[in-house]
């Protein structure tokens, strides 16, 4: 368990740090394509900011005169009228910012809306194969965590960039205007704040890339031993697992502190050199003043202006920070963004002419994973309308790889499969996939209601279709006798529910679909005897008139096959009735004698004789 697992958490980490780095520029472009449906709310928060900002601006000024004017010449009567501009500049400088908050908070929550319904629509159409070699816990990181990262650098980036930047220029205009030199010496330390940023971007990527893998890791690991949280306790293996959650734990710690410490490297010698500024400029200042050449009034105005130009400057730093957090998250949302979708195989347009009988033909079909693993080579099958197809074999022979191919879970690396003389490869996926029904040996339920979970194969079906398909599927008795009957919540992978009534109820799902073709694997494999017969009574109404395809592991389940295929190491070895194949003593009559054996020493012996097994193994 311990290592395929970390392997699994891991490979995420693995193939992000593979993939193409992508510029901030291109990044922040893909990113603002979200800004355009709500333009006017992003026009509307950069005015709110600016005229705010306006505001603010008032306020040196009339600290100016109010120094110079109203008290440096005891001028009483303008006393009151001073202080109630400067009470109304900061009641409408805040009264926009409250304004630029509610749109701002608006259009965010619109954003990362957009964005993550986006992300999410995307995984649900990217083929099988993607979620083969990653993570769930990654997956949730992405869409969850780094589309809020990516929407702060479109919200708050956007607007305080506009703000930043009119701030700057604006001020800069001012000091310029109330005094050239002064305002020359404030710019002295510009040079060393612009060599800072450089220098902190070009080392950032790397540490908030690495911190945002580290977080997809440590979910990875969580979700998993959460899933798993019974097999830990059956096996006592709580120690363990703290220590590999402490190990993901650190990792994430380790990265955070690695983005703090150069933050505080570069955010307080930032703000030294801003306030060195300050330092020349009281400086010369106070001589200027000393020289009669300024008033104090003045020199407290120009002071406070040149307080207006720092603090921008040092929310430019902050902007970098948040750019670069905004362009690792980005990066991993655009590698599912960009990856390529199911339905994007421009041969997928057709659709089936006429009801679809369930004829099903495998033409010299082989299947190579993308580790160059064979899986299966030269299958050739035809399924005539209402067969059972049963496959059986040795366990890796191919048998689930096989019934995948059908609903193109995985495209054959050659060869042709066709339902009905239909070539599912220029079958749209939703009509493809709306003629075939499962029920696996571990069903799976949504943590929904039961009438949810049964419905899902038919979101439109009437009640009495849906009591119908229950009982036909023995499970309407013991729901009924559910405090909440069908509105009963099952919880997550329906847990509340017994093995053998959540098989129960999957398979009631898989006859309100009502597909001509049927996938069944094994689907009494984990079940006591009295549910087991339950189950085959159910299977047996839902396989009728229907072709189906039967991963069997117990061979006394498909006696009554019309086919029975039998797999090795992903060809196809023996088929036939279950008579024939006993009669012809190959690896099927070999498998059925172990099934069959009374003691360990029997089935070793038959399987070295079907060399399955190596001589002393």
């Amino acid at each position: 368990m311990s290592k395929e697992r970390q392997n699994n958490c891991d490979l995420t980490l693995e193939e992000s740090f593979r993939a193409k780095p992508r510029s901030t520029i291109e990044i922040e472009k893909r990113i603002a394509r979200y800004l355009y449906p709500y333009k006017w709310m992003a026009v509307g928060t950069v005015a709110c900011a600016l005229l705010s900002l306006g505001f603010s601006f008032a306020y040196p000024r009339l600290t100016h005169l109010l120094i110079d004017e109203v008290i440096g010449k005891q001028r009483k009567e303008l006393l009151l009228a001073s202080l109630i501009l400067l009470v109304l500049a900061f009641l409408f400088r805040d009264l926009f910012n409250h304004l630029r908050i509610k749109i701002n908070n608006t259009l965010e929550q619109n954003v990362i809306f957009d964005i993550r319904r986006q992300l999410f629509a995307r995984l649900q159409r990217l083929p099988v194969s993607y979620f083969d070699q990653r993570a769930s816990g990654d997956l949730m990181t992405r869409v969850m965590e780094d589309v809020t990262s990516v929407e702060r650098l479109l919200i708050d980036g956007v607007e305080q960039g506009a703000v930043v930047l009119v701030s700057i220029v604006g001020v800069v205009f001012i000091l310029f205007w109330m005094n050239p030199t002064l305002a020359v010496i404030a710019l002295i330390p510009i040079p060393m704040l612009i060599a800072g940023a450089i220098l902190y971007t070009l080392s950032a990527h790397k540490r908030y890339r690495a911190h945002r893998e580290a977080s997809s890791a440590l979910n990875a690991l969580l979700m998993d031993d959460l899933q798993g949280i019974r097999q830990i306790k059956a096996f006592a293996r709580e120690d363990y697992e703290d220590r590999r959650f402490a190990e993901k734990a650190s990792d994430l710690r380790r990265a955070a502190l690695r983005i703090m410490y150069a933050w505080a490297i570069y955010s307080p010698a930032m703000s030294f050199f801003g306030a060195l500024g300050i330092a020349l400029v009281l400086y010369f200042g106070g001589k200027q003043v000393l020289a009669n050449q300024m008033t104090i009034g003045e020199l407290m105005g120009f002071l406070l202006y040149l307080n207006l130009f720092y603090e921008p400057i040092g929310r430019l730093h902050g902007l970098n920070q948040m750019l670069q957090a905004a362009r690792a998250a980005g990066e991993r949302i655009f590698d599912i963004m960009d990856s390529k979708i199911e339905a994007e195989n421009p041969m997928r347009t057709t659709q089936f002419s006429a009801p679809v009988k369930g004829e099903v033909v495998y033409e010299k079909i082989s299947f190579v994973y993308q580790n160059g693993k064979v899986a299966l080579e030269d299958i050739n099958i035809h399924a005539k309308p209402g067969e059972v197809v049963a496959l059986v074999g040795p366990t890796g022979s191919g048998k689930t790889t096989l019934v995948n191919l059908l609903p193109a879970f995985y495209e054959p690396t050659a060869g042709k499969i066709s339902i009905d003389g239909v070539d599912i490869a220029t079958l749209r996926l939703d009509e493809l996939r709306s003629k075939i029904s499962f029920v696996s040996q571990e069903p799976f339920l949504f943590n929904g209601t039961i009438r949810e979970n049964i419905l899902y194969g038919k979101p439109d079906a009437t009640e009495e279709e849906l009591i119908n398909a229950s009982v036909a599927a023995n499970c309407h008795y013991f729901i009924e006798n559910l405090p909440r009957g069908y509105d009963t919540f099952v919880g997550e992978r329906g847990i509340r529910l017994s093995v053998g009534e959540k098989q129960r109820v999957s398979i009631a799902r898989a006859l309100l679909k009502n597909a001509p073709i049927l996938i069944l694997d094994e689907a009494t494999a984990s079940v006591d005897t009295a549910t087991e017969k339950l189950i085959q009574e159910a299977l047996q109404r839902l396989m009728k008139n229907r072709t189906c395809f039967v991963i069997a592991h117990r061979l006394s389940t498909v006696r009554h096959a019309d086919q029975i295929i039998v797999l090795r190491n992903g060809r196809i070895v023996e088929r036939g009735s279950h008579t024939d194949l006993i009669r012809n003593g190959g690896l099927y009559s070999v498998l059925l004698k172990i099934q069959n054996a009374t003691t360990i020493e029997e089935s070793f012996e038959q399987l070295r004789f079907a060399g399955l097994l190596e001589n002393g193994g």
